[in-house]
């Protein structure tokens, strides 16, 4: 599990350089599908993992609206100051976690282990929208491969 969200992190450290060259306009652009645009996305992706480690830990989510994030490098802080509490709970991760139970309002129940592997097919998914954004702006996408990323065991 830690080696995917170390992907899904490369990944999206890969998109925030892609958006580098794309100007602002474009990154705001109200998209199909998703929740709008490019960097609302990313800021999604970001909010969203952060609020579900939260949540495991009993924490308060967190509640602001991308409208006060909207530029790349708003968007890129708020994902760097998130991060260390994210890695520090990816990291701590051990199988007496899996079966651990959040409960949500209306008496919703996730195990851990479930919410660990939806914020990482979560991200994927966006990913993927990310990726038919950038060809409908004829530019290639950040590859989604997850060979050559330094990530796989090496054996012998």
């Amino acid at each position: 599990m830690k080696t995917l969200f170390q992907y899904n992190w490369q990944v999206r450290e890969d998109w925030y350089k892609w958006c580098e060259d794309v100007p602002l306009k474009e990154l705001l652009r109200e998209r199909t599908g998703g929740v709008g645009g490019i960097l609302h996305t990313l800021f999604h992706i970001a909010d969203v993992e952060w609020s579900w480690i939260r949540g495991m830990k009993g924490e308060p989510d967190f509640q602001e609206s991308f409208d006060g994030y909207r530029s790349l490098e708003k968007v890129r802080r708020l994902d760097t100051e998130f991060k260390p509490d994210v890695q520090n709970f990816v990291n701590a991760w051990n199988d007496s976690m899996e079966h651990q139970l959040m409960e949500e309002p209306g008496n919703v129940r996730f195990t851990h282990g479930e919410i660990m592997r939806h914020m990482i097919a979560h991200e994927i998914h966006h990913i993927g929208q990310l990726s038919v954004w950038a060809r409908e702006m004829g530019r290639e996408p950040v590859t989604a491969n997850l060979i050559r990323r330094g990530l796989g065991v090496i054996v012998g």
